[in-house]
């Protein structure tokens, strides 16, 4: 048989019967979650640049007295310094899940392993941001109550200083697990039963 037999036999074969593989199928089905993940990221980081923004402008939306402009100024460049950090991270991935095609197991480990291993970097920047936060948060109740002595505060306001941070700083935590489930975390766990499924064959 030489290469025109092979050829013409090549051609003359029926592809319309051409039957997908139930695994190409159900990798490809973690595209959809893929995409919701996606679709939140990009939403979440326009947002993110658009609060960092807002906050330089609060000294002049409350009033702030000029001398206490540097003190701002100075904790909103380490508050945005560090947000910049992560942003160009959480980014980084973003650029990464576009491209990415699932059609290989490979792939779609590849895909959810980033995807957790990004949900857990997105928490250590709501923990990164939290202090800052909660020093806004402390500046803002010692300029509204311009009546508090720094140098002559009694030991029950300190206390319930502490209590507040503390329970502050946790209730945020605590909404960081929430927010980070609630936008990506059932996605991720979607593509993790696509996963578990290919296993099991």
């Amino acid at each position: 048989m030489d290469f025109n037999d092979i050829q013409s036999a090549w051609d003359n074969q029926k592809t319309d019967k051409v039957v997908m593989p139930d695994n190409l199928k159900k990798i490809q089905s973690a595209n959809t979650p893929l995409d919701k993940i996606r679709k939140n990221l990009k939403k979440e980081f326009i947002y993110q640049i658009i609060a960092i923004v807002f906050v330089a402008f609060t000294p002049l939306l409350y009033d702030f007295p000029k001398e206490t402009f540097f003190l701002f100024y100075l904790i909103y460049s380490l508050f945005t310094a560090v947000s910049i950090y992560y942003l160009v991270k959480l980014y980084m991935f973003y650029k990464r899940i576009n491209k990415t095609d699932l059609r290989t197991k490979d792939s779609l480990y590849e895909t959810y392993f980033d995807i957790r291993l990004n949900m857990e970097i997105y928490k250590t920047f709501g923990f990164a941001i939290t202090p800052f936060l909660v020093l806004f948060l402390v500046g803002l109740l010692f300029y509204k109550e311009q009546g508090i002595d720094i140098n002559n505060l009694s030991d029950s306001f300190i206390i319930t200083m502490f209590i507040v941070i503390v329970f502050s700083v946790l209730m945020m935590g605590v909404m960081l697990e929430v927010w980070v489930h609630y936008f990506y975390g059932k996605y991720a766990k979607e593509i993790k039963k696509v996963i578990d499924e290919l296993k099991e064959e």
